[in-house]
């Protein structure tokens, strides 16, 4: 289990257990409730997360009319955050495995363009939906590949499309799954919320580093694309993108559940409870009154979480490149003092991420 993806998405689908027993209470929760929940829960955190350099850099670095892949999208938080961003005519294709969530995208962002005073028209194309949003800036469009990710980068158009992108993901794949997939990128490659390792929980409780290494163990498990890679991810990444000659950006993008927040709270400490259960069942006593102690420092508006993500934004070497010659000049015209500017702000350097272990 993670944090990563949709609640602790392995095929798109939450996972809720029978197997645990440190937490009763969790078992009793509806499973539906809880995943609409969690799932406002965390687009909140993840607008809040994501570093606005990085996405102004990789927006002003695209075609005027720019096409995007988001790989894993989910039920489409990453478009809605970045369709404002890019402000101009665009076109994305949301790939994912599992169809439900792909309806429950074009439901959730619909709802979203009309609340944002934009039209939203649904339309089917090949039996595929397609979902058009009207804005002051020109028409967003989505289409929907539904693609089993395990095998990337077969069947994913690559050469169709300007960026690739994708949220939460990268930590939930094996480093050949990346091998396969940056060897074939021709395109910017922009990877938000991938967790590092940097998490804190306030205040500290005795069973801190047996709950910490537990849960590191179950992000590294097979799930479904893989043996994970979990906090190495984003290290892993930024090595084998700068092997290939990718000019690599990156940024940290933390979750921070503040006290007072005592629902999430609550949630965070039986998502962990839960996957650290498991990873370590010879440790479950111990687990079990960590569990119990910070549900009563939520309760007590006492408990504070820091879950330490970074994003990644990656540029292919002009040789790599996709982008022919007379295209490259519709790019959006960004100054060379500006650009460095935006660099030097995002370049906290994923160099500079502290080793696994270091909670900081």
């Amino acid at each position: 289990m993670s944090y990563s993806g949709v609640g602790w998405r392995e095929s798109g689908r939450l996972l809720m257990t029978s197997r645990l027993r440190v937490c009763p209470e969790a078992e009793l929760q509806p499973r539906l409730a809880f995943e609409a929940d969690w799932l406002s829960c965390r687009e909140r955190l993840d607008c809040a997360a994501r570093d606005k350099v990085l996405a102004v850099t990789l927006a002003r670095r695209l075609p005027m009319r720019p096409r995007l892949i988001d790989l894993g999208a989910g039920t489409g938080s990453l478009f809605r955050f970045m369709a404002s961003i890019i402000a101009r005519p665009q076109s994305w294709i949301f790939a994912d495995a599992d169809r439900s969530l792909i309806e429950a995208a074009f439901d959730r962002t619909a709802d979203w363009a009309r609340d944002c005073g934009f039209s939203a028209r649904l339309t089917k194309e090949s039996q595929a939906p397609a979902l058009t949003i009207g804005t002051s800036h020109g028409a967003w469009r989505i289409n929907t590949l539904a693609i089993d990710l395990a095998k990337v980068p077969r069947g994913l158009p690559l050469d169709g499309v300007d960026a690739v992108v994708c949220s939460a993901l990268l930590d939930l794949v094996s480093r050949q799954w990346m091998e396969r997939l940056f060897a074939a990128l021709r395109a910017p490659f922009y990877a938000s919320l991938t967790v590092n390792g940097r998490d804190a929980w306030f205040p500290h409780h005795a069973a801190d580093l047996t709950v910490r290494l537990a849960f590191r163990r179950d992000q590294r498990r097979e799930k479904g694309l893989g043996l994970a890679l979990g906090v190495d991810a984003a290290r892993v990444a930024e090595e084998l993108l700068a092997a290939l000659g990718f000019e690599t950006l990156g940024a940290t993008s933390d979750w921070r559940i503040v006290r007072g927040e005592r629902s999430l709270g609550r949630q965070f400490v039986r998502m962990t409870a839960q996957a650290a259960s498991q990873a370590m069942p010879t440790r479950i006593g111990k687990i079990a009154a960590w569990y119990r102690a910070r549900l009563d420092e939520a309760a007590q508006a006492r408990l504070a979480i820091r879950i330490g993500h970074c994003d990644i934004l990656a540029f292919p070497p002009r040789a790599r490149a996709r982008t022919p010659a007379r295209r490259r000049s519709r790019l959006v015209e960004t100054s060379g003092a500006g650009l460095a500017g935006e660099r030097k702000t995002a370049q906290t350097g994923l160099r500079g991420i502290r080793p696994l272990g270091d909670a900081g």
